[in-house]
């Protein structure tokens, strides 16, 4: 999983996508959306001209909650969407 950061409070991972164009970054917005109706996993995302930032939250809204590897599986397909 490259460069995913994991953050405690509240626990998630975080990554930043930079691209080289309008035109990359629109691309891979699709690609995620594809992705995410199949899996039917949402992340939160923001984005602008370049670049995409996306956190991913454990699918449990309990307080204790933990990343599983349903998170990381996800986060290395969301990797595999730039290859």
């Amino acid at each position: 999983m490259n460069n995913w950061n994991e953050r405690k409070r509240p626990i998630r991972l975080e990554k930043r996508f930079e691209f080289d164009s309008y035109d990359q970054t629109r691309d891979f917005l699709d690609r995620l959306g594809d992705l995410c109706e199949v899996r039917k996993r949402f992340p939160d995302i923001s984005f602008g001209k370049t670049y995409v930032n996306l956190t991913l939250q454990p699918q449990t809204d309990e307080k204790d909650a933990e990343l599983s590897e349903l998170e990381q599986e996800f986060a290395k397909e969301i990797d595999s969407l730039c290859d």
